[in-house]
């Protein structure tokens, strides 16, 4: 049987790491972008990681590189890219008027069947899809980037470059785009998705979407209803936040905060979450809430306000971490790599324990 097709507009970081995601999945894909160099680079950059991916044992899928390699063409017609598609995930720089614009563009060519999807972190779909005919059909898909939230580094420069003249983006926007981080594929090995509907969302769309990242092995969770910074996002700013303050306070280090986390919490958040440690550290989360609610409201009524993320503890923390890794290229291009090693290396752990 012909496998469906999916399309990605934008051949950037994220619009790479979705097509790879969808062709080890065994979906033909589409990727698009309006300058064909930029088109012919990207084809080449998953090429690479491919084969690189394969020779280590590391390939999703059961189909070769060069099979899933085949899977995949790229496009800078719009109209012809959208053509025969069941779903669209849009990749381009994390700006609302840019993406607005694509989704109109997209809500004109159209059918009522195909699925609208944004990997946005942080753009509400309120904010995005409001006002399209095709509303129903749209849904924010975000992949974890695990780079602090609102994703302004994978806004890369190379893709901002093509598409400002096609989409016009603002000076001040692209002065913002700084270097990206180093070149992984977060959906790769970081499986999470997290799935947003606009209001208007129909639920045929989010169970469709669900049920197609779940065939193609990523991890996805439904949001009931939009909020700022989606889940991810939020949860994560907590933690910051309270490391922040602890820092500023002067109650521990910052190289000894991030080890509470890296040889603490984190050793046991990589493999279930905070709801079923409860669950686990009690006779259940009732009987955990018996034991210790009141011992956690005394401490979370300790909590301050939120932080300013400036002056004084920014440059307390800045500077033991630049002491740690100092903020140099090539340094910390070092340590970006050993991070996403041993990303890798926990992916294959996780999936070798759920098959065990």
């Amino acid at each position: 049987m012909e496998p469906s097709q999916v399309t990605i507009i934008g051949s950037g970081l994220i619009g790479r790491s979705w097509a790879m995601v969808f062709a080890a999945g065994g979906f033909k894909v589409k990727l698009y972008d309006i300058a064909q160099q930029q088109l012919t680079s990207a084809l080449e950059n998953i090429r690479k990681q491919m084969k690189e991916l394969e020779e280590s044992g590391f390939l999703k899928g059961t189909l070769s590189a060069e099979q899933q390699l085949a899977l995949i063409s790229i496009c800078t017609d719009l109209k012809a890219a959208v053509e025969g598609a069941t779903f669209i995930q849009e990749c381009t720089p994390e700006n609302l008027e840019l993406k607005k614009k694509i989704f109109g563009q997209l809500d004109l060519i159209v059918g009522n069947t195909v699925i609208l999807s944004s990997s946005t972190s942080c753009l509400l779909p309120s904010k995005l899809f409001t006002g399209l005919k095709h509303v129903k059909q749209c849904i924010v898909s975000h992949p974890d980037m695990g780079n602090g939230g609102c994703r302004r580094q994978a806004a890369l420069e190379d893709t901002v470059k093509t598409r400002s003249v096609e989409f016009d983006i603002p000076e001040k926007v692209k002065a913002k785009v700084v270097k990206p981080l180093a070149q992984v594929n977060p959906p790769y090995f970081v499986p999470l998705v997290e799935i947003v509907p606009h209001p208007e969302t129909d639920p045929s769309t989010i169970e469709s979407t669900y049920a197609l990242m779940k065939k193609i092995g990523q991890s996805p969770v439904k949001l009931n209803r939009e909020t700022e910074g989606f889940v991810l996002n939020r949860l994560q700013y907590a933690v910051i936040s309270e490391a922040w303050r602890l820092v500023g306070e002067g109650v521990i280090s910052p190289t000894d905060l991030d080890l509470v986390m890296s040889d603490g919490l984190g050793m046991r958040y990589a493999f279930i979450g905070p709801l079923e440690t409860m669950h686990l550290n009690a006779e259940g989360i009732s009987n955990y809430c018996e034991r210790y609610r009141e011992g956690m409201r005394l401490v979370l009524n300790t909590f301050g306000p939120v932080p300013e993320f400036s002056g004084e503890i920014e440059q307390k923390i800045n500077q033991a971490m630049s002491e740690k890794i100092p903020v140099v290229p090539k340094v910390l291009d070092a340590r970006r790599k050993r991070r996403d090693e041993y990303l890798t290396g926990l992916a294959k752990l996780k999936k070798q324990m759920k098959s065990d």
